[in-house]
């Protein structure tokens, strides 16, 4: 376990021992986008395969005294802009119980550090245009925001 200085807060990486409370942390998540999940389990098998397919980074995080209570979710991807590689900060989050903890700062500097020590060009993230706090943290930690549009269409 890593432990961030200052805050307590101990990171780890999570592997297929962790799934179950990952997967807790993603429903938290999901709920948290208002993302209607019609199978209970999904979130659990979805995080099991990235992490079995290593096809993502999933950090965790524990607060002294509370237990496991934020994740990260970094997936690898490239750039066509840098002609690099890049990741993708797809998800963070931290349980009611273990905000201003330092939990997400953690995470992200985490996410960071890991990232600069795989030589990617940069980390890309999105949030809701509502959630200020995030915004917030990203900003403080040099996150700058980009002047463009995001556009997704659904296929399902």
């Amino acid at each position: 376990m890593d432990v961030q200085q200052g805050s307590g807060i101990e990171l780890r990486v999570a592997g297929q021992a962790d799934v179950e409370v990952a997967a807790g942390l993603f429903r938290g998540y999901l709920d948290f986008y208002e993302v209607e999940v019609t199978d209970p389990d999904r979130p659990r098998a979805f995080l099991a395969e990235r992490i079995a397919k290593d096809e993502s980074l999933v950090l965790l995080a524990d607060a002294p005294g509370v237990g496991t209570v934020g994740f990260a979710q970094v997936y690898r991807a490239f750039s066509s802009l840098t002609m690099d590689t890049a990741w993708v900060l797809n998800d963070l989050y931290v349980a009611p119980e273990g905000r201003r903890t330092g939990a997400g700062r953690a995470l992200l500097r985490e996410v960071l550090r890991r990232a600069r020590e795989a030589g990617v060009a940069g980390v890309q993230l999105e949030t809701a245009y509502d959630n200020t706090v995030a915004q917030g943290l990203y900003e403080a930690e040099g996150f700058v925001r980009e002047e463009f549009h995001v556009y997704f269409h659904e296929l399902g």
